[in-house]
């Protein structure tokens, strides 16, 4: 199987000591392809470097931009750099802006900001055809109504970016395909009676589906509790395909491809 792990935090300090085992592991596990995903600026500079420095039998990519947690901390020259990186994205191995977004769970940038910086990003990645990672934490109602302005703008492309780690209602996903998105999905699947998740998977086409670990972070079953890392994506692929009634094969060719797709790989 050819596995795609979508979303990976791998330049946190976590991997400090092993990274290159890590890599591996992943690439015994059938992955062959990771996308290094950013938080912070300086996040998405070491993504920059490490998409470089070990590209190798698993093919390393990145995204770049500022999460909602470090909103306040975006200005000018935060916005000047990520410009200019995402300019010259095919030598800094950028295939995404991201991850940006809102969440009102921990509210550790006021909303206010959080929705002017998520926009401000989200106009740079229209403006540059790029797509995007979104991560939104109960702020739907928000979210939705900045998605709509986009459309009425006419800046949404036919497939914009990723809702990663998904975690909303049936009904919001449904909305969200119809704009074009993918929805990124986790280990929460492989938790027992997670059936938010399995009513989001019934109601969605396989071509808006992509498999992430978001590793350090949701760790499947049966490694929850320890480091999560891309080798553990399996075990979201099984979950998934098993509920889907669809062969590991399957589901891997399926959710490979749509992320081939989408971040024009």
């Amino acid at each position: 199987m050819e596995l795609f792990d979508t979303h990976a935090h791998l330049c946190d300090e976590r991997y400090g000591e092993d990274i290159d085992e890590v890599i591996a592991r992943a690439r015994d596990a059938g992955v062959s392809r990771i996308l290094l995903a950013s938080a912070e600026m300086s996040d998405s500079e070491a993504a920059i470097r490490m998409a470089s420095e070990k590209n190798g039998d698993v093919e390393l990519f990145c995204s770049v931009g500022v999460h909602p947690h470090s909103a306040s901390d975006y200005d000018d020259q935060s916005h000047e750099l990520l410009s200019g990186w995402i300019s010259d994205r095919e030598k800094n191995r950028i295939v995404a802006l991201g991850e940006i977004g809102l969440d009102y769970h921990y509210d550790l940038s006021p909303r206010d900001v959080q929705k002017a910086v998520f926009i401000r990003q989200f106009e740079l990645a229209c403006r540059e055809e790029i797509p995007v990672i979104i991560h939104e934490r109960e702020a739907s109602a928000d979210m939705l109504a900045i998605l709509t302005d986009f459309g009425k703008r006419g800046l949404l492309s036919e497939t914009p970016g990723v809702f990663h780690c998904y975690s909303g209602s049936a009904q919001t996903a449904q909305i969200l395909v119809r704009m074009g998105f993918l929805l990124g999905f986790d280990g929460p699947v492989t938790f027992r009676n997670n059936k938010k998740a399995w009513e989001v998977l019934s109601s969605i086409p396989l071509d808006r589906i992509l498999i992430e670990t978001d590793c350090p972070y949701l760790t499947p079953e049966p490694f929850r509790g320890k480091r999560n890392e891309p080798a553990y994506i399996t075990y979201i692929l099984v979950k998934i395909a098993d509920y889907l009634g669809k062969s590991p094969e399957e589901m891997a060719r399926i959710t490979t491809g749509n992320a081939r797709r989408l971040f024009r790989i």
